[in-house]
């Protein structure tokens, strides 16, 4: 199941990216965007660990969660109250951490 997938499945709305500068775009047009789900590696002008912090710094109040297959992060390298999972991660995890996040746990 592809990230867009998982999002919708557990009942939330998703806006689908191919980058940080359409990423950027969404979050610009819109004001109903809660949590951002990225991964490290994508093709732009920015990677997700660069992108996770242009949104805090932009936008604090979105929750963030940051996924990679090849890169390990330590949470401290990402913006205070991200989560970071390492592929392949259980689409129950994501689902579990994104309710938490939204519900303020």
């Amino acid at each position: 199941m592809g990230a867009v997938d998982l999002v919708r499945s557990a009942g939330y709305e998703a806006f689908e990216a191919s980058n940080a500068d359409e990423a950027i775009r969404i979050l610009e047009s819109r004001v109903d965007i809660d949590l951002v789900f990225t991964d490290v590696q994508m093709p732009g002008t920015m990677d997700g660990i660069k992108l996770s912090h242009y949104i805090r710094d932009r936008w604090p109040p979105v929750k963030l969660i940051v996924a990679s297959g090849k890169a390990i992060l330590e949470e401290s390298s990402l913006p205070e109250g991200s989560r970071f999972f390492p592929k392949p991660y259980s689409d129950h995890a994501i689902a579990d951490a994104m309710a938490g996040m939204l519900s303020g746990d």
